[in-house]
C-alpha cells in the first residue's frame, strides 16, 4: 500500500500556487477584469480612474526617450561598420512600407466583403467631431510630424551621436559610462513595471466607465470586422512571415504576453516599448538592430492603424452611400499609406489622419467621423496590440536577414 506523506502531495501544488501569484501576467489580467467590472458596474468611479492609468502611461513614456538613445548609441557605436547602420535603416524602411500597404489592402478588401457600413442608423447618437477636422484640410507635412514626434527626435539624435561616438577619441571610456547609465535605467523599468497591474485596472475602468458596454452594439459590426481582420493579418501575413525564418507566430505571442497585456490594459503600444525592446534582446536580436527598428517602427510600421484607418473610409464610404470607382480605391491606398506615417505620436493622430485623407478624396463627408468616436477607443487595443505585433516580428526579420539573431534557451519560438 503506497503511502504518500502530505508535505510531498502539497508540494507541486504550492509551486504551481507560487509560480501563478509571483507572475506579472496573472496580476495584469486581474487587473483588467477588476477594471471592466468597476467601469461597468460603477461607471462614476470607473471614469475617476482615468488618472491612475495616465500616471502609469506618462512614467512609461519618461524612459522611452533614454533608453532609445542609450539603446541607438551604444548599437550603433558597436557595430564598427557604418554601412551596415544605413543597410538596417533602407531594409526596415521597405519591409515598414510593403508590409503597412499589404494591412491597408487587407482592410479595403474585408471592408468590401463584409460591408461594415450597411447598419441601421436610426437613432444612432452623434458626438462632435470638429475638435478632430479642423484644419485638417492641410497638405501632410513631414517637418511638422517630425517636430511633434519625439520619439523621432530622440531617434534621429541618437544616430548622429552614435556615428560621431565612433570617430571620438575617448570612445572606450564614454561607452563604458553610457553602459553603466544603461543598466541604471533597465533596473529602474524593471521596478515600474511591477505598476502594470495598477496602471492596466485604471486604463480599463476608465474606458468601461466613460463609454459603457452598451455603446459597442450600434456600430459592433465594424468593431468584430476591425478585429477578425487583425487577427488574420496576424496569423496569416505576420505568421507567414515568421514561419518562412522557420519561428512560430504563437510562441512569440506567448513569449511577449505581459506586454500583450499591458497595451490592452492602457490601449498604448508606448506602455509596452521599452519592455519589448529588453523581451526582444533576450530573445537573441542584436542591440543594434532592435534600437533601430523598434522606434523606427513605432512611427513608420503600424499595421494595426494601417488596417483601422482603411477600413473605416469604406466603411464611412457604405454609411453614406457613396460609390468608389477602383481607381479612387487604389487613391485611398496610395495617400493612407503616407498619411498613415503620421499617426503617431500626437493626440487625435488617427482622427486628423482620416480626415485629411477624406478631404482628399473630396467625395465621403468629413463630418461621417462623428459615427467612430463611440467606439474608437474600444478598437484603439486592437490597434495597438498588432502595431505591438507589428513591430517585434520586423525586428526579429531584420536581425534574421542581417544574420544577427542568436538563439538563446529561453522560451522555445522555433517552430522545430
Amino acid at each position: 500500500m503506497n503511502i504518500t506523506t502530505p508535505n510531498s502531495s502539497n508540494k507541486p501544488k504550492q509551486s504551481t500556487l507560487n509560480t501563478i501569484l509571483t507572475n506579472l501576467t496573472f496580476w495584469v489580467l486581474i487587473a483588467i477584469i477588476t477594471g471592466v467590472l468597476l467601469g461597468h458596474f460603477s461607471p462614476q468611479n470607473g471614469v475617476k480612474m482615468e488618472i491612475v492609468g495616465k500616471t502609469f502611461v506618462d512614467i512609461i513614456k519618461l524612459f522611452i526617450g533614454p533608453i532609445i538613445f542609450l539603446t541607438i548609441v551604444l548599437g550603433i557605436s558597436g557595430m564598427g561598420n557604418l554601412k551596415k547602420v544605413g543597410r538596417i535603416g533602407i531594409k526596415a524602411l521597405t519591409y515598414f512600407e510593403i508590409v503597412s500597404t499589404i494591412a491597408l489592402a487587407i482592410g479595403v478588401t474585408i471592408a468590401y466583403v463584409f460591408k461594415p457600413g450597411k447598419i441601421d442608423k436610426t437613432g444612432l447618437a452623434l458626438q462632435d467631431a470638429s475638435q478632430y477636422t479642423s484644419g485638417t484640410a492641410e497638405h501632410f507635412s513631414w517637418l511638422k510630424f517630425f517636430l511633434s514626434n519625439f520619439t523621432l527626435q530622440v531617434l534621429a539624435a541618437a544616430i548622429i551621436c552614435g556615428i560621431a561616438l565612433n570617430f571620438y577619441q575617448k570612445r572606450e571610456q564614454t561607452i563604458l559610462v553610457l553602459e553603466r547609465i544603461s543598466k541604471v535605467v533597465f533596473m529602474g523599468l524593471k521596478y515600474v513595471m511591477y505598476l502594470a497591474p495598477i496602471g492596466a485596472f485604471g486604463g480599463m475602468a476608465y474606458t468601461i466607465g466613460k463609454f459603457g458596454l452598451q455603446t459597442l452594439i450600434p456600430l459592433g459590426k465594424l468593431m468584430l470586422c476591425v478585429y477578425l481582420t487583425m487577427i488574420l493579418f496576424v496569423f496569416l501575413v505576420l505568421g507567414s512571415i515568421l514561419k518562412y525564418y522557420k519561428i512560430s507566430i504563437l510562441a512569440i505571442l506567448k513569449y511577449i504576453k505581459e506586454e500583450l497585456l499591458i497595451v490592452l490594459g492602457t490601449s498604448s503600444s508606448e506602455a509596452a516599448l521599452p519592455n519589448i525592446m529588453v523581451k526582444l534582446e533576450k530573445m537573441g536580436c542584436s542591440k543594434s538592430v532592435v534600437g533601430l527598428v523598434i522606434p523606427t517602427g513605432y512611427s513608420f510600421n503600424l499595421d494595426g492603424t494601417s488596417i483601422y484607418l482603411s477600413m473605416s473610409v469604406i466603411f464611412l464610404a457604405q454609411l453614406y452611400d457613396v460609390h468608389l470607382s477602383f481607381f479612387e480605391i487604389l487613391s485611398v491606398i496610395g495617400i493612407l499609406m503616407i498619411t498613415s506615417k503620421g499617426a503617431a505620436g500626437v493626440t487625435g493622430s488617427g482622427f486628423i489622419v482620416l480626415a485629411s485623407t477624406l478631404t482628399a478624396i473630396h467625395k465621403i463627408p468629413v463630418e461621417g467621423l462623428a459615427f467612430l468616436l463611440g467606439v474608437d477607443k474600444f478598437m484603439s487595443e486592437a490597434r495597438a496590440i498588432t502595431n505591438l505585433i507589428g513591430n517585434t516580428t520586423a525586428t526579429i526579420v531584420i536581425s534574421k536577414s542581417e544574420r544577427d539573431f542568436t538563439d538563446l534557451n529561453l522560451d522555445p519560438i522555433s517552430e522545430g
